[in-house]
Order: structure tokens, then sequence, then C-alpha cells
């Protein structure tokens, strides 16, 4: 395993930025999908609640491979044969799409839980105030439910960074990519996957760390 490390240990370090990279920018996309659909899936208006319900069953009900596939190479075969328009996405483009997609659904959920939980008696103050519903919405309701979803985000962010591995079938630099990569030159299936498996340890765990630290200091705010 020594053997390994000094050869291949930068490239796997590298590779492993590329993943949390990714994982992030998913994250990120994803909370705004998430933010879109998730009060959508609150306000009075059927029509807005039906299509965020379509858009969550729909992606959380296809597996995510499924999904990198068919964004990698189904969305740009769909644009040349209907509409005459050639794009390629590379793999960071496909990767970031198909995990904000993914990622969005779940947070769609999360927002709306933590919008739900929040006394309705705070948005009828803040209209009788003479805010509108949206003013109320943004300077009252949804600070103190992010303060809520903080540990749920963060928990967000380990699946999402476990979800980058799948990504491998796309060509997507990641972690597990280069660790097939790896054994490909080396026959060492063993140590490579074993220190792949450390280094996701080592991150996922700190992240735990990070989430529950969040959670105790919220719980001592209140």
């Amino acid at each position: 395993m020594s053997q390994v490390l000094n050869t291949y240990g930068p490239l796997l370090l590298s590779a492993m930025g590329q993943t949390l990279l990714l994982a992030l920018w998913g994250l990120f996309f994803g909370c705004i999908l998430g933010i879109v659909f998730g009060l959508a899936s609150v306000v009075d208006n059927k029509v807005s609640r039906a299509i965020a319900a379509v858009y969550v069953n729909l992606i959380r009900g296809v597996p995510m491979i499924v999904l990198a596939f068919f964004v990698f190479y189904g969305v740009p075969y769909g644009l040349r044969t209907i509409f005459g328009v050639r794009t390629v996405f590379t793999a960071l483009q496909a990767g970031t799409i198909c995990l904000a997609l993914n990622c969005g659904a779940y947070m769609s959920e999360i927002i709306r839980a933590g919008i739900q939980a929040i006394d309705p008696g705070q948005m009828e103050a803040a209209r009788s105030l003479g805010l509108t519903y949206w003013r109320s919405m943004f300077r009252v309701v949804l600070p103190q439910a992010v303060k809520n979803m903080i540990p749920s985000i963060v928990n967000q962010l380990i699946i999402t960074l476990k979800d980058t591995s799948i990504l491998s079938v796309i060509g997507f630099p990641e972690l597990v990519n280069k660790a097939q990569n790896v054994i490909a030159i080396t026959f060492k299936s063993f140590e490579v996957w074993g220190i792949v498996a450390i280094m996701y340890l080592i991150v996922i765990l700190s992240l735990q760390q990070v989430a529950k630290a969040l959670e105790r200091r919220l719980n001592r705010g209140r």
C-alpha cells in the first residue's frame, strides 16, 4: 500500500479534490433548484405544487446512473435530433447537471419541511405588518427555516459526495475513475480500493462532525 501511496498518492488526492469540487457545484445548484421547487410546493397554488411534486417524484424515482447517462448521452442526442442543435456536454458539465437535479429534488423536500416547521403565526404576523407574501417569506420565514435546515444540508452534501462516484461511468476524473485507472496499471485492486475507502471515510466523517457541531450549536441557541 505504501508503494501505491508514494507513486499514485498525489493523483488520488487530486481526484479527491475534483470529487469535492463536483459535489460542491452539485450542492450549490441543487440548493437553487431546491429553493425554487421547495417554495413552489408550499405556496397556495395547485399548479405550482403539482409541478414541484412531478419534479421531485420524477428525479427521486430515476436511478442516478440512468440520470447520468440520460444527461450525458441522451440530452445532446435529443437536441440534435429534434432541434438540429449540436451540443456536447463535458463530463464536468453533465456531472454537475446530474448532481444538481438529483440534489435539488431532495433539497426541495428539506426546504419544504423546514418552512412548514415554522409556526404559521410568523407569516401571519409579518403580513399584518404590511409585508407582501414573498417579502414575509424571504425576510421572516426562510431565515428561521434555514437555521433549522443547516444540519440536513450538510448531510445532503455527504450524500452528494457519495453520489459523485457514480459519475465515473461518464468519464469524469473523480476518485473512483482515477482509482480504476491506477488499478489498470498496477493490478493492485485491494490496496487501491482500500486507500480510496479510507479517503472517503476521512472526508465523510469530518463532514459528519461538522453537522453534529452545527446541530449542537443550533440547539444551544434555542
